[in-house]
């Protein structure tokens, strides 16, 4: 390897691996804000929230790992352009050309890692995290406190709120609990202006205090029947608490990951063929089902049918069938008709529920499919956009290329997440989908790629304020001619 080809390497990937681990802390970032009311202060093992913490970043290499080349790409080629380093590197023999390749060679190790990374650790990495978000979601008590939905999941109890988290994160305002201890059919209920949680020292009761309430205490009949001279209790508090047994919310039980292993984010590509196979083969079956138990709604009944000889010529309807029927069965046949169509609605209706959803699965795994590939291609279409971009504007560190970076980034995030979303609502084919992107940048590639090898002054200002004032010089130059 050349010494010029080693400082190139040198230089591309300390600003890689920089702007790689910002992207992904940034990203992780955005996990945790949306998870926080949720994760900190409610009683969570730290190990729980790391592991969560490191599934979340593994789904996040798809998005952080591009970015970074296309980031540092510029960045690499904008300090050479500053330093004089790239002039001089041409003044050597060296064309970008043959300056990019080296760097090109990385780009493509990283992008043949990238898809194993997606094909293999991915899918794996998204069936853990699912598994344990849905366990954290519904195992733990602070999930599944909803505001505006009554919760059952403590025993013998039934809470809701109407708000959570403002001013703190345990806070609770507007409270209603049926208390169903007493075990005789007629529930305590207690109802508070708020509320504050806060878990025992041992972790096996959680106390909730409650400010401003009222208490409801109803006793129930002796003998089973109604009492109207039976007692109701009210009383009033400042404060009071309820304990409720926690020991079952304790120890995170965990759902079985197989049960997850079906979503198509969480296969493999074998997986995913062998799934869209078997998803295409249910809605052929279910298509003809269909059409079998349409048939029965359309066909003549032939109730004689090999019990008589008797032939009966068709007869030619013409205008109203209606007309054809006796005035006496008219109403009798008319209800008979709508009975059969509002049934044959109704299977219609209830089957193409689950063909719909079949049909979006078969997409979802047609889309994941090709995604194995997208992470690959995008992250060498991003490289041979930064690259030039870097040549041509000559600008390093953090000012304009990240701008620049910025800009063609959010492009390709826009276009591939609408495209998506098309794909898998069906207007749009799956596969052009999800190449949408890499199909509309790649001209955009191999334009600022042959305009950096021809040394072009796409974005020197300079260049177009002669270009500009030349143009008015040569219309001045007109007009006094014509004089």
């Amino acid at each position: 390897m050349k010494k010029i080809h080693l400082l190139l390497i040198k230089a591309f990937i300390r600003p890689f691996a920089v702007t790689f681990f910002i992207v992904m802390f940034i990203l992780l970032m955005f996990f945790l804000f949306k998870y926080v009311d949720d994760l900190i202060g409610k009683g969570f093992e730290w190990y729980v929230i790391a592991e969560l913490m490191m599934y979340a970043s593994a789904s996040n290499v798809a998005m952080a790992l591009p970015l970074a080349i296309l980031l540092s790409s510029i960045m690499t080629f904008g300090n050479l352009g500053e330093n004089y380093e790239l002039v001089a590197i041409k003044s050597a023999g060296v064309s970008l050309r043959k300056a990019m390749q080296p760097l090109f060679v990385l780009i493509l190790g990283l992008a043949v890692a990238s898809f194993f990374f997606s094909d293999y650790m991915l899918p794996k990495a998204n069936l853990k995290y699912g598994s344990l978000l849905y366990d954290v979601r519904n195992k733990k008590l602070s999930f599944l406190i909803q505001p505006g939905v009554f919760n059952n999941s403590i025993p013998n109890y039934s809470m809701r709120v109407e708000r959570k988290g403002e001013g703190a994160i345990d806070s609770l305002y507007g409270i209603m609990i049926y208390d169903h201890n007493a075990g005789n059919g007629v529930p305590q209920i207690i109802m508070a202006e708020k509320g504050k949680m806060s878990k025992t020292s041992d972790g096996n009761y959680m106390v909730l205090n409650l400010v401003n309430g009222v208490r409801y205490q109803e006793s129930a009949s002796n003998n089973g029947s109604y009492n109207p001279r039976q007692s109701f209790t009210r009383m009033r508090f400042k404060q009071t608490e309820v304990k409720f047994d926690f020991s079952s919310f304790k120890n995170m039980a965990r759902t079985n990951e197989q049960n997850f292993k079906n979503n198509a984010p969480m296969l493999n590509r074998k997986e995913l063929l062998h799934r869209e196979d078997s998803l295409v083969k249910n809605l052929d079956s279910l298509g003809k089902a269909l059409k079998t138990n349409a048939q029965y709604y359309f066909k003549q009944n032939n109730y004689v049918k090999g019990y008589t000889k008797t032939k009966t010529p068709a007869k030619d309807i013409k205008g109203n069938i209606i007309n054809y029927i006796p005035k006496a069965q008219r109403f009798q046949s008319m209800q008979i008709a709508f009975d059969q169509v509002d049934a044959l609605k109704q299977t219609i209706r209830a089957q193409l529920i689950d063909y719909d959803f079949k049909s979006k699965e078969v997409l979802r795994a047609q889309i994941e499919y090709q995604r194995k590939y997208t992470l690959a291609v995008s992250c060498l279409l991003l490289f041979f956009i930064g690259a030039p971009l870097g040549a041509i504007i000559r600008k390093g560190g953090l000012g304009l290329p990240v701008v620049i970076a910025v800009i063609f980034f959010l492009f390709y995030h826009i276009i591939s997440t609408v495209a998506e979303k098309s794909a898998k609502e069906g207007s749009l084919d799956p596969v052009a989908g999800i190449w949408m992107a890499v199909i509309v940048l790649t001209p955009v590639g191999i334009f600022l790629t042959y305009k950096a090898t021809v040394d072009s002054a796409l974005f020197d200002i300079d260049y177009y304020k002669q270009l500009i004032v030349g143009l008015f010089k040569r219309k001045k130059v007109a007009n006094n001619e014509q004089k």
